[in-house]
């Protein structure tokens, strides 16, 4: 069996240039062509995952299927790539220090001095070839986090530089880098790229291509001087402009030839024709749209948009699939009250409530959620959303009053969402909540059941709290039904109000399994919904 390959991507200058973007790109034309590709991260931060970090730092924590909490670019890959990450995907130095620190107690480096060079860079080594020795892949792309020049990512680049020393033939680096507009001058600049290859070179490590992230075309005449100067070949010069979605950068570096010049430096000969014609015909109809609706996403961290990444992507494989542009009105639940709720919602034609945690922001979502249920919009609850959709029918249909979640009040009369019984005597946070896949059995003739097209699925997961089974027959009494079962448990993961147009809420995560090639079918169809009420 030949061993897997092995593409290193860095960033320089700045963050946030879309490495993950690129990495994800370069795979999709991989696959394309025929090869087993995965994606990996590695996180310069000393937190042992993004568990912990409010969404404010860090935006939206990706749950993958094993269930990982790890970083949102793995959303990236996994949208672009249709193929699940895992806990082998996302890695962080409070991960590896942790693992060398446990390995230090238990007397595995034989009372030798425990250093970052080779101790912490053989555990960061060990873990960059975990998914490449499973011998599932041909190619291993690994992304780097944060920038060239970082304290903290100084372990990872020096890594870089021992693989690429060990296996010469097998690995390659992609930069991505920005060449600025200088408006004053009216030219592109190239020294901050020279200044960030050359900071790169002195770590020891050598680009094979260079991504120029930049908002005007790069001349031949710039690419020679970047190739010259950075000491690449002219053709591993690839410019990446500014699209007007990410989901047009495939084809982008399509164009750029950017997997010809990394199957190149990699030894291999391109095998098969790139076909992204289902991407090309993606990106038309999203740009192509023949309808458009107007849906509210009620949340508390709205300011920051990528803390909702995956929702608002599955919005946009939805919108493709419906030939339905979808106009997402971000709406701070805090500023949802009996007087304001009624015309900040005013002209929507779906509202979806958003996950989150604590209690900031609740009485916002519970208003949104009485407005969608009595006005019969179409509504979605999502995890949170869900739970809130629950405590508003308790409250008003069922007249429980104090009728809440033990997270917000726990000395309710009526807590009619409670916490796991396994999760009452856990004391640490992190990693420690109901997460990854688990089975949901569907109720027939219920919406859900029609949307799924099955009796059963699997659902990510990400929480603590569930419906309180206590009060079931109570609420189904009254018209909100339980249509999602999990089998082994007996909790209920789906709640649909059976008089209601279109009403759902559910305790899992739809959105972290929407992909460009599979979009999830409840959020397909909850688009359909908001089109049918516009009607």
């Amino acid at each position: 069996m030949a061993s897997a390959k092995y593409v290193f991507v860095t960033g320089g200058v700045t963050s946030s240039l879309g490495k993950g973007i690129i990495s994800a790109s370069l795979a999709t034309l991989l696959q394309s062509r025929g090869y087993r590709v995965t994606i990996q991260k590695f996180d310069p931060y000393l937190n042992v995952d993004p568990g912990t970090l409010n969404p404010y730092e860090h935006g939206e924590c990706f749950v993958t299927e094993d269930g990982a909490e790890t970083d949102l670019d793995l959303g990236h890959y996994e949208r672009f790539m249709n193929h699940p990450t895992s806990q082998a995907n996302n890695v962080t130095t409070g991960r590896v220090y942790q693992s060398v620190i446990q390995k230090e107690r238990r007397g595995d480096f034989l009372g030798k001095t425990v250093q970052v060079i080779p101790h912490i860079t053989n555990e960061i080594k060990e873990r960059m070839q975990i998914l490449g020795n499973s011998g599932d892949y041909d190619v291993i792309i690994t992304e780097i986090g944060g920038t060239v020049g970082d304290i903290e990512s100084l372990p990872y680049v020096e890594t870089v530089r021992q693989m690429c020393w060990e296996k010469p033939n097998d690995c390659a680096v992609v930069h991505l880098t920005l060449v600025p507009y200088l408006s004053a001058a009216g030219e592109l600049k190239t020294k901050p790229t020279q200044h960030s290859v050359k900071q790169l070179q002195e770590s020891g490590v050598f680009p094979d291509v260079l991504v120029c992230r930049t908002e005007h075309e790069i001349s031949q005449a710039i690419r020679r001087k970047l190739a010259l100067f950075c000491n690449v070949q002219p053709d591993a010069v690839i410019q990446s402009i500014d699209a007007e979605t990410i989901y047009d950068v495939p084809r982008l570096m399509k164009d750029e030839q950017l997997d010809k010049v990394v199957l190149s430096k990699l030894g291999l000969k391109p095998q098969g024709e790139v076909d992204i014609s289902h991407w090309e015909e993606f990106v038309f109809n999203l740009n192509n749209p023949k309808k458009s609706v107007e849906i509210a996403l009620v949340g508390k961290y709205v300011e920051l948009k990528d803390s909702y990444k995956s929702i608002s992507e599955a919005f946009i494989h939805a919108s493709s699939t419906s030939l339905c542009k979808v106009n997402l009105h971000w709406i701070h639940s805090e500023k949802l009250t009996d007087t304001t709720t009624s015309t900040l919602l005013k002209g929507m034609n779906a509202v979806l409530v958003a996950p989150g945690f604590g209690s900031r922001g609740i009485d916002g979502k519970l208003h949104a959620v009485r407005y969608a249920r009595e006005n019969k919009i179409p509504f979605l609850g999502i995890c949170l959303g869900m739970q809130v959709s629950v405590i508003e029918f308790a409250r008003n249909v069922l007249n429980m009053d104090d009728a809440d979640s033990t997270e917000m009040n726990n000395l309710s009369s009526f807590p009619v969402i409670d916490i796991m019984e396994e999760q009452k005597r856990i004391t640490n946070l992190g990693g420690t909540m109901r997460l990854g896949s688990c089975a949901c059995d569907l109720k027939k003739g219920s919406i859900a059941h029609a949307v799924y097209g099955n009796d059963s699925i699997n659902e990510r997961h990400r929480h603590r709290y569930e419906f309180n089974s206590k009060y079931l027959t109570d609420f189904e009494s009254s018209g909100m039904t339980a249509t999602g079962i999990n089998p082994k448990t007996g909790l209920v993961e789906i709640v649909e109000i059976q008089s209601h147009p279109w009403f759902v809420g559910v305790q899992f995560h739809p959105e972290y399994k929407s992909t460009v090639a599979n979009p999830h079918p409840l959020f397909v169809s909850f688009v359909k919904a908001a089109l049918k009420n516009k009607h």
